[in-house]
């Protein structure tokens, strides 16, 4: 099929606009994306230094790939990337080296915090035991360990791979919750509140399938392992009806976007939650004792 914008090949044919791009106008129309998110989410007036949460996954290694085609020659702008070891040992090794060989490729600076170093489990001993599944205590500590290092290395942002998918997916199973306030404290964010380091997101608004097509047309590096444990997952059941619903209605993940930053717009300062600090650990939270510490004195009663 010819490209709708020249006489080129097609490597893709996006449903929701209805168009056929070859390589070199798939690609233009998606940096042009990034560009635009960035440019919207983050306003550099200082020099500032940029995390990026790196798994060694396509969405993150693009994550990274896309920060440092914009900013990785500014003066002004440092990158550091961050990976959490999780502790799952047919999986996580893989990855760890795919995010390696990237970083070194890119010249950027790369940390590697273990869970096992900072909550003395591992998710394959999680896996064995845990009253939830094990994805709901591996959220919980990598982000935890993910907003620690941006603590320590005084990371003005820390840039995720979040992609269209995850982000509707997200706000489908708050919405289910009937989690207002959760939905309140979805990325990105433009302003930093104390202990918290603010998150960039910018590939939410393009799906997952245009991510993996771009990482593989720009030759960049990444993993396809896959975690064994990501099908106990809630998160399973709404990819399916979403996705279900996109192909039905395509465009459809777009809109739900768009209706969520207009409702997220319009949840009264009122409905965030006030944040003291836990008295175990000091981190931000709106309880006692926050989310990571109640998982890790949870887990000390059977491990």
């Amino acid at each position: 099929m010819q490209c709708s914008l020249c006489n080129s090949e097609s490597v893709v044919f996006l449903k929701y606009n209805g168009s056929h791009l070859c390589e070199k106008h798939f690609t233009k129309f998606f940096q042009k994306r990034v560009n635009l998110e960035f440019r919207s989410e983050l306003k550099i007036r200082d020099p500032i230094r940029l995390g990026v949460a790196l798994s060694g996954g396509k969405d993150s290694s693009v994550a990274l790939f896309e920060t440092h085609r914009i900013f990785g020659k500014r003066r002004d702008v440092e990158i550091v990337a961050v990976t959490i070891d999780e502790g799952i040992k047919s999986y996580r090794p893989e990855t760890i080296k795919a995010a390696q060989s990237l970083t070194r490729k890119l010249g950027v600076e790369h940390r590697i915090l273990k869970i096992e170093d900072n909550f003395h489990t591992t998710m394959d001993v999680v896996s064995e035991g845990g009253k939830l599944a094990p994805c709901s205590y591996c959220g919980v500590f990598r982000r935890k360990l993910i907003n620690s290092a941006g603590i320590d290395d005084d990371l003005d942002y820390m840039v995720t791979g979040l992609n269209l998918d995850d982000t509707v997916q997200s706000m489908m199973m708050n919405i289910a919750r009937g989690d207002i306030t959760r939905m309140g404290r979805m990325g990105p964010h433009n302003t930093a509140k104390e202990g918290l380091v603010p998150r960039l997101q910018p590939l939410r608004k393009i799906s997952e399938k245009e991510v993996m097509l771009y990482a593989i047309l720009q030759g960049v590096e990444f993993s396809h392992a896959v975690c064994p444990y990501a099908d106990r997952a809630i998160r399973n059941e709404f990819r399916e009806s979403i996705d279900k619903w996109e192909e039905r209605s395509p465009g459809t993940k777009y809109s739900i976007l768009n209706s969520f930053d207009k409702i997220k717009a319009l949840i009264p300062s009122e409905q965030e939650e006030k944040m003291g600090k836990c008295r175990i650990c000091g981190s931000p939270t709106p309880g006692d004792i926050c989310k990571s510490c109640s998982f890790e004195q949870e887990l000390k009663t059977w491990t």
